[in-house]
């Protein structure tokens, strides 16, 4: 078997994840009070778009193939929107 290198994409793909995982790490040990989970969600937000764009290769696809990712992304949309207002409405 021949091994065939990845496509620089990919590799800058993967350091940028890898990157963003030490800064969520890094993250976690500031301070931040209730601006954390923010911080958190932001940076985890950069990751999926690495991961749909590059992984996925949506940014390479048809209209249809993102139309699916993007209703499946609104469907997570949508369940965490709920939880999050099942959690702010409950007494404390």
């Amino acid at each position: 078997m021949t091994w065939v290198s990845p496509p620089r994409v990919l590799i800058w793909s993967w350091l940028a994840l890898l990157g963003l995982l030490g800064l969520t790490v890094s993250a976690a040990y500031v301070p931040l009070g209730a601006f954390n989970t923010v911080v958190a969600l932001v940076i985890a937000l950069g990751k999926v778009l690495i991961v749909a764009a590059f992984f996925m290769e949506l940014r390479e696809r048809r209209g249809l193939t993102r139309a699916f990712a993007s209703a499946g992304f609104f469907w997570l949309g949508i369940m965490l929107w709920l939880a999050l207002a099942d959690f702010l409405t409950r007494p404390v």
